[in-house]
């Protein structure tokens, strides 16, 4: 039997089975297309997904096919500067189209060992209390122990398990789209310049290969969204704005977003689960759609590996819903908040405006970063030290750095006083007895994702703290494991 089956191929399904096999978990991915599309929505992982890839050892792939750009106006496109001392090593955004991003999660999945069936759509499923049944458009059918759905906002997966996905439908949609251009860039940039005093959702940026990324409002919404759109629409919509449709032409793909904004009503039932655009849709506002899937799928996968592996704790499984959506919700508020201010509305533009003069006030920017970027999120891990349910940056060892110590996906106990012990759990929790000048505490325990569990020096309060997340020391947990195989 397959331990876990991943619906989407996409990078959250990539990722999420890249975790997974980090922990020696049989995973298949199952995605509809026969190939990727090459269509590249986003285009940058925010800081925190930038953490993720470097937690991973990732980062240099990331990096050698990416930018980097240390640049405000994220919140709604107003422009600031980036806020100084960000509390990060990796204070910028990476420029890097997500079919780029697809193709790097494919390649490592690949090395781990996971399984990917293309042309893999899934029509049907059913679970008991062993397993999930999963029925294929070719007549097939796959058992798994778990499964989880990341396919997309339309989600098969979520439509079968009869999850409510409560929210607001399309009011206003947006035309995108990668093609070649004939005006010259001096007339682009002065139209451009023009249009957007009032329309904000215009542009066409320059990409490699000689093509534009081009976005223009539609004309309403399309009475069936999931068809693309034509070059004569595009065409249609840009002379309505600009006067003249900056000879557009050689289309590499069309598309259409709206501003739908849904989340779904829970994020598991029994042995399936649900992760990124298939638990929650918004506007691209903030550009925080993929990195926010790639984040559930980072704080998802040691948990269900740790369930498939029999060590998880009561509860742990649960804690990803706990965690996450209310994540996704604030997401979904935040990008509510920017999409009103990105309205050719005059109300809108004059609160714009106030926005943009708070924005100068360097609190509200970094908060407002902080926010985009979800290195300002925090997990309720209940009383205790600031640093408790937060993500650590990483910090420099005398040995190293911290997240050089962490691409295996185990927790991690940075022990700077060098009298503690993980004994029981050194299988799932590496001991690093080292210490720097930038963490001012004498120890913290951290999970898999980087967040901190436990911060202190006594080894009683620590061995109260490892259960929580980390299971029964390894002799209960081995013969408990025992038991249910047996």
């Amino acid at each position: 039997m397959i331990d876990v089956i991943v619906v989407g191929g996409g990078p959250t399904g990539l990722m999420l089975a890249c975790e997974l096999r980090l922990h020696g978990v049989h995973t298949v991915v199952l995605e509809r297309n026969e190939r990727p599309t090459g269509q590249s929505r986003a285009l940058g992982l925010h800081v925190r997904s930038v953490e993720a890839m470097d937690q991973r050892g990732l980062l240099e792939r990331f990096l050698s096919h990416g930018r980097k750009h240390a640049t405000g106006g994220f919140f709604a496109g107003i422009g600031t500067s980036w806020p100084q001392g960000l509390d990060t090593a990796h204070a910028y955004v990476l420029g890097i189209p997500q079919a780029v991003t697809e193709r790097l999660l494919t390649e490592r999945a690949a090395e781990l060992g996971a399984g990917m069936l293309r042309g893999c759509e899934v029509v049907g499923l059913s679970q008991d209390a062993q397993g999930v049944d999963v029925d294929t458009a070719d007549g097939a059918r796959l058992r798994a122990r778990w499964l989880v759905g990341c396919d997309g906002g339309r989600s098969t997966v979520r439509k079968l398990l009869g999850v409510g996905f409560p929210g607001e439908p399309t009011r206003v949609e947006t035309l995108l789209g990668e093609m070649e251009l004939t005006v010259s860039p001096e007339e682009l940039a002065t139209v451009t310049a023009e249009v957007r005093r009032t329309q904000a959702l215009f542009g066409a940026v320059p990409m490699d290969g000689g093509v534009h990324r081009v976005i223009v409002p539609a004309d309403g919404v399309a009475e069936d969204r999931t068809v693309a759109p034509t070059l004569a629409e595009f065409k249609r919509r840009l002379c309505h704005f600009a006067g003249t449709d900056l000879g557009v032409h050689s289309p590499r793909w069309l598309s259409r977003f709206g501003d739908a904004t849904r989340l779904a009503d829970r994020y598991r039932v029994g042995r399936v689960l649900l992760a990124g655009d298939a638990a929650h849709i918004h506007p691209p506002t903030g550009g925080q759609g993929l990195n926010l899937g790639i984040q559930d799928a980072f704080n998802l996968g040691w948990k269900l590996a740790a369930e498939v592996g029999g060590w998880a704790p009561e509860g742990l499984l649960d804690s990803y819903q706990t965690e996450r959506r209310p994540v996704a919700a604030d997401v979904l508020d935040n990008t509510r908040a920017q999409t009103e201010l990105l309205s050719a509305e005059p109300g809108a533009r004059a609160v714009r405006r106030l926005m943009a003069e708070l924005m100068d006030f360097e609190e509200v920017n970094r908060h407002l970063i902080e926010k985009i970027t979800a290195i300002g999120v925090r997990y309720d891990f209940g009383e205790g030290h600031e640093l408790l349910g937060r993500r650590l940056r990483d910090v420099g060892l005398r040995r190293g750095r911290l997240y050089g110590r962490m691409h295996h996906g185990r927790g991690l106990l940075l022990d700077g006083t060098g009298r503690l012990s993980v004994a029981g759990w050194a299988d799932r929790v590496d001991h690093v007895v080292d210490a720097g000048a930038e963490l001012d505490v004498p120890a913290v325990l951290l999970r898999p994702d980087g967040h901190v569990a436990w911060v202190g020096e006594d080894q009683r309060e620590l061995l109260g703290r490892l259960p929580r997340w980390f299971g029964a020391p390894a002799t209960t947990a081995a013969a408990t494991v025992g038991r249910a195989r047996s």
